[in-house]
């Protein structure tokens, strides 16, 4: 692709912490300096709090019954269970929704009949509850429709569905709108009114919730429950959400099921992406079985990711994994294709001065819009939407920059919308094909009035400036236990001056760096990769010290197992 993104990131360091706390957190957990600055700087300087973000276990899951509604949920589901009504589960086409509609159906489906479960099409159909799916409801019998991951701004569908006698329990994680919809129980730990501690749950996970708060009183096993965790750990790391709190925890189990004892489904997407079954991570989960998941619902329909995900056995799951790694492929094509289109005519438009990008063409592949946005993000980095046509009016996907809330300046255009949601950096809206140019600047001006410069500038966050006689195996182990790594509790990123490479450097596939480095007044030495770094090869075979900010990682080869730290950026 003939588009370089910006190579100038701001370097911006977190503050370092109260010197007493530090000492005292040293002195009490027995680490280091550097481990001790990490814990204060994340908010666990005690050694309760330390104990809990190193040992997340279940027994520190919240009791859901704090979450408004939730008793009201509990006894109409239990009801309509113990009554045998019919029970429609409906989920959003995404990640987040076909594993919360998979975890869910799949759980209750072994103990209780009469279930079924909808997924809305992206394109008949769109976000949401949609009419079409109330009336499948209605024309099949059925009397209780669970939504997962939608139905928090569907006020008209859920109100129809009232009319016709269907009862609706709402679990969403949106954000709310002013008013909810007339459901007979909403569950959203964003509602303004809900106590529930813990505000940042998936889709998935708030139906993970009401599931843990009905399992008690139809004596079914809590450990049933828990082999389900592989699924919200997936929500959790393709939604983007922060792992921290009731996340973290779910995040952790999770994870260790995947590694230890995976389900069929996930086992043969792993398979598919040649991820080290056994010591994934949430990276792995990101960009290895997240995107085919969501490539099901981006290019033919969802239902075919939530059919994978509730195959009982391998060869089942692993013939439908290949059907959706086709489709993956596919959506791979249509991604680099419309990005490509899109990058060109943000450089032939006039957007240069521009704090914002809206873009629409009607052909644009409507299951691809919203990667194409963060590709563009990535690229000129401010607040994006791009749009296609979809029955008959403009439809897309908005991402934003690091600090800005997207959906709220969104919002302050809502008069020119038919329909938008979402959360702070990332969000779906419907317009009229003929609103798009008022929308466009109406956007840009709501923008460039709330958008600070510095949001505008692509960042790196580093939590200290190290020396390399701190780093070594020990300290690295300990960094492993910060894991699992997501938002606002990413990989710690460091710095160190004073370093010069020592020896050959050597170029990998014409655009990675492998180099040794040492650090002057230093004795250790340390291998380093920068990949896809290769415009700073002439800073790293100069005669002048220079600065890294990385990662610290183990690197296996051959058996032989190594510390390297992987390149962020470099400084003169």
């Amino acid at each position: 692709m003939p588009f370089e993104k910006s190579r100038q990131k701001k370097w911006v360091f977190k503050p370092l912490p109260d010197e007493q706390l530090v000492i005292n957190t040293m002195q009490t957990l027995n680490v280091s300096l550097p481990i001790a600055q990490l814990l204060v700087q994340r908010g666990y300087a005690d050694f309760e709090d330390a104990k809990n973000f190193f040992r997340p276990h279940l027994g520190l899951l919240h009791e859901p019954l704090l979450m408004a509604d939730m008793e009201k949920a509990k006894e109409r589901l239990i009801k309509a269970l113990k009554k045998q009504e019919k029970i429609l589960i409906y989920g959003d086409y995404d990640v987040d929704g076909t594993t919360a509609v998979a975890l869910f159906y799949g759980f209750l489906s072994k103990y209780f009949q009469n279930l079924d479960y909808y997924i809305s099409d992206r394109y008949q159909e769109g976000y949401g509850i949609s009419e079409r799916g109330i009336q499948y409801a209605e024309k099949n019998g059925f009397t209780l429709i669970i939504s997962l991951d939608c139905g928090i701004k569907s006020h008209d569908k859920i109100k129809i569905a009232k009319q016709k006698g269907i009862d609706f329990i709402v679990c969403d994680h949106h954000t709310p709108g002013e008013t909810l919809p007339e459901a007979f129980a909403v569950l959203n730990p964003k509602r303004a009114d809900c106590p529930y501690p813990f505000k940042e749950l998936t889709g998935c996970g708030v139906g993970f919730k009401l599931l843990q708060a009905i399992i008690p009183e139809l004596h079914i096993d809590l450990g049933q429950l828990f082999t389900k965790l592989d699924l919200v750990a997936v929500s959790i790391a393709c939604d983007l959400v922060p792992i921290t709190g009731e996340n973290r925890i779910f995040a952790k189990a999770g994870l260790d099921i995947l590694n230890k004892n995976p389900q069929p489904a996930l086992k043969a997407l792993c398979k598919m992406a040649s991820l080290p079954l056994g010591n994934l991570k949430i990276s792995d989960i990101v960009f290895g079985i997240g995107p085919r998941i969501n490539a099901a619902g981006r290019i033919s329909h969802a239902n075919q990711a939530v059919e994978l995900l509730l195959s009982k056995k391998d060869e089942t799951a692993w013939e439908a994994a290949k059907h959706i790694d086709t489709k993956n492929t596919i959506r791979k094509g249509y991604d680099a294709d419309i990005t490509e289109e899109a990058l060109r005519m943000i450089e032939q438009e006039g957007y240069q001065d521009m704090k914002t990008t809206v873009l629409y063409k009607a052909n644009w592949h409507k299951g691809v819009v919203g990667i194409v946005a963060s590709r563009c993000v990535e690229y000129f980095y401010r607040p994006t939407i791009i749009l296609t046509e979809s029955n008959g009016k403009a439809s897309g996907s908005a991402r934003s920059v690091d600090g800005y809330d997207v959906h709220q300046a969104i919002s302050a255009c809502a008069e020119l919308l038919e329909h938008f949601g979402g959360h702070k950096y990332a969000a779906g809206i419907t317009l009229p094909i003929e609103n798009i140019e008022k929308f466009r600047h109406k956007f840009e001006q709501v923008v460039a009035q709330s958008i600070t410069e510095e949001q505008l500038t692509p960042k790196i966050e580093i939590d200290l400036l190290l020396n390399f006689d701190n780093i070594n195996e020990k300290m690295y182990q300990v960094l492993e236990q910060f894991a699992p790594f997501g938002p606002e509790n990413m990989q710690p990123v460091f710095a160190s001056e004073q370093v010069m490479s020592v020896g050959e450097v050597k170029i990998l596939k014409e655009k990675h760096l492998k180099m040794t480095l040492k650090q002057i007044g230093s004795t250790q030495q340390i291998e380093a990769i920068g990949f896809n770094m290769i415009d700073f090869y002439p800073i790293v075979i100069g005669k002048k010290p220079f600065k890294i900010c990385y990662t610290i990682e183990m690197n296996e080869f051959r058996g032989q197992k190594t510390l390297q730290l992987v390149l962020k950026d470099i400084r003169e």
